[in-house]
């Protein structure tokens, strides 16, 4: 059964998986990625422009499809060698959080509708993926 998630990455980073057609989550972390299958959708926030910057962006900037089963390591430099997943991007449109607060199911309290995204990567249900995905590739 294909299911939803949602991985927080600032832009900048996302921009980069998006060119090569991956995804890394939690700080290279493999675990999240072994609980996604074949064919399982991803929705993309952004908190920020950048990692390190101070710019908000607090938007849905991507969704994107994984194409296989598999979960590998790749090589950045000698400290750091994340694990990533491969995935079919499609072309959407950013769409800020702050007008869809109200009508997502997995941000519970409203008034503290950042809390969900600490985790850095969760499941969501079908409502509140059809509506995301409504409007990124609407």
């Amino acid at each position: 059964m294909v299911k939803y998630w949602i991985t927080v990455v600032s832009k900048g980073h996302l921009q980069r998986g998006i060119a090569d057609g991956f995804m890394q989550v939690n700080h290279g972390k493999s675990t999240p990625l072994k609980r996604m299958n074949k064919d399982d959708w991803v929705i993309f926030y952004s908190p920020k422009l950048t990692m390190n910057g101070d710019e908000k962006l607090q938007a849905f900037t991507a969704i994107g499809q994984t194409i296989d089963e598999t979960v590998y390591q790749h090589k950045m430099n000698d400290d750091f060698i994340p694990f990533r997943r491969n995935i079919k991007y499609y072309e959407c449109k950013e769409i800020p959080i702050v007008p869809l607060i109200n009508d997502l199911e997995f941000i519970p309290n409203k008034s503290s509708w950042g809390y969900p995204f600490r985790f850095g990567f969760f499941e969501i249900n079908g409502p509140d993926f059809k509506l995301l995905k409504e409007k990124l590739l609407g």
